[in-house]
């Protein structure tokens, strides 16, 4: 699934030992590829694809979600790094090329002479009706960021069956465009299948009127729902991808066939794709050992096993991601939302976080330290020297004489507010006498790593008189019951939530914060509003120069609108010796027909 553009919010991980491979895998007998006709990938455990459609919505915002909508409708621009680079895969893309205007307000795309699965070429009316959809409903979409797309697409005008112009609200930044807008956000969609108001009414050009727009968005997302339809319902039939669905059980287990009729430039290889869930990561390192996983992972605390598997043909590789990883502070909740929007507040939590103890001890070295919006574990342009160097250091002893700079005063080994009031001195606006230090994670439940690095944030935590209590749940529940929200709403109790166990948010290639850190940003969850913030991102959108960003990246590192934790790798892949034609993409994306056994 796509947030704006590609980006998408991953978890990736574990649950504790207990289940073996049979409840990991529910209803399979999955054997070792030697036929070479078929590979068994892993997907992280506990984490169950559930959405086909290649619209987004909140609630399905994952990674996985994402590479398969991708492999039976390739988007119309697709960036990735399983090349060895971060760029524009024409292979994989509809689009064939994007010529900017030279006053850079509008783009015109060429499409590649292609057929959908039923033999209906690929025109650039399947791609006005994607644009009329988002256009109709953009509020529920979980790319939508005020400002941007597609409030800043004032118009679409089709040249001829395979070429078309978005024009801009003003001018933008054209690699930025083309990275962030253009690139994975727009999936040209089969309008002579998909343009209905409901299952039994006729296609027609329904999209093009708003109302008939809301119609056919709630038939698709209705029919979206229904997972355990997705292999039988003829509306999933028609794609432009190289696989198509074989078969996808609500238990997470889902096999992708090669699309026949693909005329794309990315040929599969490899006839059968099974994807298979795993409810524990010793269920899936149990699958490993038993060669009956082709491509899998091992946790960081696994790599002292490292020889065993590549004594059995494997060889490991570290997955490494364009991404950062937080918690996000719900600022709207009525108990500490007030005690959140205090900076030194902020500040007092950051500096109780040690992030170079955190990698070395928890994430065995794999992981680096994050001290902002743009990621770490790769040189850029777009990194500020603010952010590099750390703007709040490691300091418990810091972080309390934060805190009693401010009003607070230990009691019980918890800080409570005992001056309120917003005096220099005080705990500051809206913060009552008496209220006590004290928050609450939901977090992605089952990874060791996840649990071990909670365990010792919380003790970092009472070193400074903060009390910190966690809660678990499924990746999919954390990212349901953790949504934007006011005050007044029941579903708005959440404080913080986490779902980064293999980072949380992945990155287009140009790292802007549109979605994460705009006030009214699509996946600003605990929604922060920095008006300084704001024009700050705009600016990176619309500038030629890197130094925009440079300022975000400051700026967003000193204001804390999330609690940075080290960034991990996505995963420590294990792959069978033979399996190759690809790298792991930077994106966190999987691309099935990239995979070819080589032996």
């Amino acid at each position: 699934m796509s947030s704006p553009a590609r980006i998408a919010l991953v978890a990736g991980v574990i649950v504790s030992a207990g289940a073996l491979l049979l409840a990991g895998c529910s209803g399979t007998s999955d054997t070792s590829s030697a036929s070479k006709d078929s590979i068994n990938y892993a997907l992280p455990a506990n984490f169950t694809p559930n959405w086909i459609l290649p619209i987004g919505t909140a609630a399905h915002l994952n990674t996985n979600n994402n590479s398969i909508a991708a492999s039976l409708w390739e988007p119309l621009v697709a960036y990735d790094g399983s090349t060895g680079k971060l760029a524009w895969n024409k292979k994989g893309s509809v689009a064939t090329a994007a010529d900017f205007a030279a006053d850079g307000k509008s783009v015109t795309i060429t499409l590649g002479d292609r057929s959908w699965s039923d033999g209906k070429p690929i025109t650039s009316r399947d791609v006005e009706f994607w644009f009329n959809l988002i256009k109709a409903n953009k509020a529920e979409w979980a790319g939508y960021n005020p400002g941007k797309a597609p409030d800043n697409w004032t118009a679409f005008k089709t040249v001829d069956a395979r070429h078309f112009t978005i024009t801009f609200d003003k001018a933008y930044n054209s690699e930025w465009m083309l990275a962030n807008e253009l690139n994975s956000t727009i999936t040209p969609l089969p309008q002579h299948v998909w343009d209905k108001t409901g299952a039994s009414a006729a296609v027609s050009d329904a999209d093009r009127t708003p109302a008939g727009a809301k119609q056919v968005w709630t038939y698709l997302n209705t029919a979206a729902k229904n997972i355990s339809g997705y292999d039988s319902d003829a509306l999933w039939k028609t794609i432009s991808g190289p696989y198509s669905i074989k078969s996808f059980a609500t238990s997470g287990k889902v096999v992708l066939a090669a699309n026949k009729k693909y005329d794309g430039g990315e040929k599969p290889a490899i006839a059968t794709v099974n994807l298979l869930p795993f409810t524990t990561a010793d269920a899936e390192k149990n699958a490993l050992r038993s060669g009956s996983v082709d491509y899998g992972y091992i946790e960081a605390t696994d790599l002292d096993q490292k020889d065993s598997f590549t004594a059995q043909g494997y060889s490991v590789k570290p997955w490494s991601g364009w991404a950062i990883t937080y918690m996000p502070y719900n600022f709207n909740n009525p108990a500490m939302g007030a005690v959140f929007k205090q900076l030194y507040a902020r500040q007092a939590v950051q500096k109780s976080i040690d992030q170079a103890g955190l990698t070395k001890a928890i994430f065995n070295g794999t992981a680096v330290p994050g001290y902002g919006p743009i990621p770490q574990a790769q040189s850029s342009d777009f990194l500020s020297a603010t952010q590099k160097n750390n703007p709040y250091p490691f300091s418990t002893e810091e972080a309390k004489s934060l805190l009693t700079g401010h009003g607070w005063s230990e009691q019980g080994g918890v800080m409570v507010c005992t001056d309120a009031g917003t005096g220099a001195t005080q705990c500051g606006e809206g913060v009552a006498k008496g209220t006590k230090f004290e928050m609450q994670v939901l977090s992605q439940s089952g990874s060791t790593v996840t649990d071990n690095m909670m365990s010792a944030i919380q003790s970092s935590f009472a070193k400074t008189g903060i009390k910190f209590s966690i809660k678990t749940a499924p990746v999919n529940s954390v990212l349901a019951q953790t949504p934007q929200c006011t005050a007044s709403q029941a579903i708005c109790k959440w404080q913080l939530s986490f779902f980064g166990t293999a980072g949380s948010w992945y990155f287009n290639a140009f790292p802007t914060g549109d979605s994460l850190f705009q006030t009214g940003g699509g996946s600003n969850f605990g929604n922060y509003s920095n008006p300084d913030v704001d024009k700050l991102i705009t600016a990176s959108t619309t500038s030629t120069s890197t130094q925009p960003v440079q300022d975000y990246s400051a700026a967003v590192a000193q204001d804390l609108p999330v609690i940075w934790l080290p960034e991990p790798v996505y995963q420590i892949s294990v792959v069978k010796n033979g399996l190759g034609g690809f790298s792991q993409d930077s994106l966190a994306n999987f691309h099935p027909a990239q995979w070819k056994w080589t032996s």
